[in-house]
């Protein structure tokens, strides 16, 4: 059960406020759950992770394309507005995390930070769940993945190098736009992408193994971006990469065309033309296995260019020898149950 907190905690007031920016124009509301869960396992041949953390559903940094609108409906909010703006939290999340990694049956696999809503969006400034699992998962030297779009997990350096030497950690930022201006507009509370370049450089300085996200690809919109970003990141210390193209599931569409038409009215029927013929005339393809990839001849430039920029950059090398299971109990179980 969720219950509305009645005086929620404003995240621009914490220490972490500089990593935030200026609050944005919209009532936040704040949701508390006890989870009965915290670790998600996911079997879909679309997604490279198969176990998931989520400590936040719906997300704040309001980004009109994001796939996981929908999951918010389940709740019974709106997949619009509510998603951004009604933020439910769970509270129990590390204590959760902590029986579940002390079970038999785990066996350390690589938790991904997080499957669906940003695990770095501003409430994180103040409930620091986040923060929290990441402290269990280094105590139990249990491999992790983070993906964010949000600068405020320049505050938690100090447990992912650690994690990054005592276990494995990669963080790889989210960058679908180069410019800080078309950003503001599609994704309006997110931390500017020169933020997030910068962000890339103090992990990578730290020791950690960054990596950045190309998604999602929005053919006629930020196609062009796409070797901008991928030079910046690698400039800024990143050594992995991926992309993805736009996926507009379910209520995603609506808001995302509102958003679309609202800021750039001019293009937004050559972004709608060059959608369809990505998703061969469909706005979204909902097959496992074909979501996560797009058809027809621009997006076959689109992958070129994503390729060869990948391989004159000297992304996705994997040059250093894979590692045996870091996985412990503490206490000395992990020699017993590891």
């Amino acid at each position: 059960m969720v219950t509305p907190v009645s005086n929620p905690p404003n995240p621009w007031d914490s220490t972490h406020a500089e990593w935030l920016g200026e609050p944005p124009a919209a009532r936040l509301e704040v949701f508390e759950e006890r989870a009965k869960s915290i670790i998600a396992e996911n079997d879909s041949p679309d997604v490279g992770f198969r176990y998931s953390i989520n400590p936040y559903r719906g997300c704040f940094h309001a980004c009109a394309y994001c796939y996981a609108r929908s999951s918010h409906e389940y709740l019974g909010f709106g997949a619009g507005t509510d998603f951004d703006r009604k933020i439910v939290v769970k509270t129990n999340a590390p204590e959760l995390l902590r029986a579940e990694l002390t079970r038999r049956s785990w066996k350390g696999d690589v938790i991904a930070f997080s499957g669906n809503t940003d695990c770095y969006q501003p409430l994180e400034a103040i409930y620091e769940l986040t923060r929290r699992c990441l402290e269990t998962c280094l105590e139990f030297r249990n491999p992790v993945g983070l993906i964010t779009k949000g600068a405020l997990i320049r505050r938690d350096v100090d447990v992912l190098a650690k994690l990054a030497r005592e276990a494995s950690a990669i963080v790889h930022m989210s960058i679908c736009f180069a410019d800080d201006e078309m950003s503001r507009a599609i994704e309006p509370n997110t931390s500017p992408p020169s933020q997030r370049f910068e962000t890339i450089r103090i992990l990578s300085d730290a020791g950690i193994k960054t990596g950045v996200g190309v998604a999602p690809v929005i053919p006629g919109l930020n196609d062009d971006q796409v070797a901008e970003v991928l030079a910046r990141a690698r400039a800024a210390g990143a050594s992995e990469a991926f992309r993805q193209p736009v996926r507009l599931s379910g209520a995603t569409l609506p808001v995302f065309r509102e958003r679309l038409e609202a800021a750039y009215p001019a293009r937004a029927s050559k972004i709608w033309n060059a959608i369809l013929e990505m998703r061969g005339g469909k706005m979204n393809e909902t097959d496992f296995g074909a979501r996560m990839r797009g058809l027809g001849p621009r997006w076959a430039a689109i992958e070129a260019l994503y390729l060869a920029e990948c391989r004159r950059l000297g992304f996705n090398r994997h040059e250093e020898e894979p590692r045996g299971s870091t996985f412990r109990r503490p206490g000395g179980q992990g020699s017993l149950f590891g």
